[in-house]
């Protein structure tokens, strides 16, 4: 039923492209941390880079444990599910690393995202793929999609950069972890405009 892929060849590259949803898992180090996951969903979002490689923008919004499991040990895994058509769930583990908006990489990744980008990215997550693997996603239900949710957009379209930077600052898990682990760098750098 399941197999094991040595990169993200075209037709998974295709089926991850497809998926309007999925989702992020990570962990501390900590045996009695907190094990995080995080759905994603935003149009346009997430890119696949190459075989290895894929990344996605994270949003200010809620708390920021992926962040912080990435800073603390870089372990991450994407998973995608198949809610229409032929059943498949499809599993990326890998390494991660959040790039911030004062990180020199900053200006060339974004591009990547157009105009999904919005004012509200405090960071592109960098994903590298140490183990590809599907399985069958037989008892994964049909569900329709219907359109995006745009309040996310909305909410924080209206904000300016210095206004979402106070917003991120008045979270009480932004700037460090449930667990007490660093997290999104506070005060989070403008936009240039």
């Amino acid at each position: 039923m399941g197999k094991l892929y040595e990169r993200i060849d075209a037709r998974l590259r295709a089926f991850i492209e497809d998926q309007p949803v999925f989702f992020t898992a990570s962990a501390p180090l900590s045996g009695d941390g907190h094990v995080n996951l995080s759905p994603k969903g935003r149009a346009g979002t997430l890119v696949v880079i190459d075989e290895l490689n894929l990344a996605y923008l994270d949003f200010g919004g809620s708390h920021a444990e992926t962040i912080a499991h990435l800073r603390e040990n870089g372990r991450i895994t994407l998973m995608w599910c198949a809610f229409s058509g032929p059943p498949k769930i499809l599993r990326v583990h890998g390494t991660g690393e959040p790039v911030f908006r004062d990180d020199r990489r900053w200006e060339e990744l974004v591009k990547l995202f157009g105009d999904a980008d919005g004012p509200a990215a405090r960071a592109i997550v960098l994903v590298r793929a140490e183990r590809v693997s599907d399985s069958c996603g037989f008892a994964v239900p049909f569900m329709a999609y219907e359109e995006e949710r745009t309040l996310h957009a909305e909410y924080f379209g209206r904000k300016t950069d210095e206004e979402f930077a106070a917003y991120c600052e008045g979270k009480e898990y932004v700037g460090q972890s449930v667990d007490g682990l660093p997290a999104l760098p506070l005060p989070v750098p403008l936009r240039e405009s």
